[in-house]
């Protein structure tokens, strides 16, 4: 067993078991996807520790536990098409088109597009297309999508999104959280007309995606 596949293992049974990840479909993924592919050379021995990866400034591959246990609440099937919102490096985007059905998948910087692009061609991993777009706006060309993934914390799910997701989809994300460890909470949301109904799952102090934050009021 290679160093990267033991830590995968270690990844698996040490972070992921202990936490309430019990999908067997994530961990098995999760067990088998080379994550050292999806950041550069330098940080490769840290693919697998339990905590956000800086791929690019201020954009971060999700800590594993988090990002196992978002996917786990959306119970993904095969016939699920999925928006994944800032696709970075392409991780959780080839995570989750190994479980589902269609996936596009946005970022906003053609350079992480294009290594997401890359990492996920080489990978066989053909039911998954990147496109480089404003995360903010989604990507309404190929709506309505069954299921909307955000990869990293936002403040709140933009209309234009909540319009892209079908009658009774469903979507995760981590709302609230910053930079400085304020803890965010990841949430499952399903659509009900033209709003969202929400169930809080867990506390998790994840990265912010680029885009989401509110604005500051102006204040006499």
């Amino acid at each position: 067993m290679s160093e990267f596949e033991t830590a995968r293992q270690n990844m698996v049974d040490g972070q992921l078991r202990p936490t309430k990840v019990t999908d067997n479909r994530v961990l098995d993924v999760m067990g088998a996807l080379p994550r050292e592919m999806f950041v550069e050379k330098s940080r490769q021995g840290i693919a697998y520790v339990d905590e956000d990866i800086e791929v690019a400034p201020g954009r971060y591959l999700m800590e594993p536990v988090v990002l196992a246990r978002l996917v786990q609440a959306l119970d993904l099937t095969a016939a699920d098409s999925v928006l994944v919102i800032g696709a970075a490096t392409g991780y959780d985007s080839a995570l989750i088109g190994r479980i589902a059905g269609p996936v596009v998948a946005v970022e906003s910087a053609s350079e992480l597009a294009d290594q997401a692009s890359m990492v996920i061609n080489h990978l066989g991993i053909d039911n998954v297309a990147v496109v480089v777009g404003a995360l903010e706006r989604g990507y309404a060309e190929q709506a309505p999508y069954d299921v909307v993934f955000f990869c990293g914390a936002i403040d709140d799910v933009p209309g234009d999104i909540v319009r892209q997701l079908s009658p009774n989809g469903r979507m995760v994300a981590v709302i609230g959280g910053a930079e400085n460890g304020v803890l965010g909470r990841a949430c499952l949301m399903t659509r009900s007309g033209e709003s969202l109904s929400k169930r809080a799952l867990f506390d998790a102090g994840t990265r912010p995606l680029p885009g989401f934050a509110k604005e500051a009021a102006f204040v006499f």
